[in-house]
């Protein structure tokens, strides 16, 4: 009885947009799917896009970076893509999947955030980069706008953890941990 207050106190007092969004711990993330560029593919020194859709967010661990085309937005969860860079996570195993939302960029930027896309593909070619031009993922799953979201995903594709905003250091910690636990079922 008594952690039932007190969970419906914390509640009361949390920003509404950490609870403003539709996705749920223990659960896929709502499906949604990005046909207007997409997921971007570099091959043979040649950049191409093809379709992606949510349902594929399965048979590894994932970290899904949801970020608006702002370098702000990059920014806010930048600390956690550096631990996973220096954590250096089995790539047969684990992937980061990067879903960016030019729809929510700094008008006449579009160019310079698709380059910067790209550069990172290069540099990083076992992660995944879709380009959201047109906010759908962001409208499914109902994130903030101009920011940056971070959802942990299981092998099966469930919701282990989800944050809309900037992760504290605890948080970041949280998740390395997560991680290293899931790579280990």
């Amino acid at each position: 009885m008594r952690i039932t207050v007190a969970a419906a106190v914390f509640a009361m007092f949390m920003p509404v947009s950490v609870l403003a969004h539709a996705i749920k711990q223990g659960e896929r993330v709502p499906a949604v799917g990005v046909n207007d560029k997409g997921e971007l593919i570099w091959q043979q020194d040649k950049f191409s896009y093809r379709s992606w859709n949510s349902v594929q967010l399965n048979g590894k661990v994932r970290v899904i970076q949801h970020i608006a085309g702002r370098s702000s937005a990059k920014e806010k969860n930048a600390a956690l893509i550096e631990a996973i860079k220096s954590a250096r996570l089995p790539h047969d195993r684990y992937q980061t999947n990067t879903v960016v939302n030019t729809d929510d960029a700094i008008p006449g930027t579009g160019m310079f955030v698709r380059s910067s896309i790209q550069t990172n593909k290069q540099h990083y070619p076992w992660s995944q980069f879709i380009v959201d031009s047109q906010g759908n993922v962001q409208k499914a799953w109902q994130l903030e706008e101009g920011s940056s979201a971070i959802v942990v995903l299981d092998k099966s594709g469930h919701v282990r953890f989800v944050k809309d905003g900037s992760l504290t250091q605890d948080e970041i910690k949280q998740v390395m941990s997560l991680l290293q636990a899931l790579l280990k079922q």
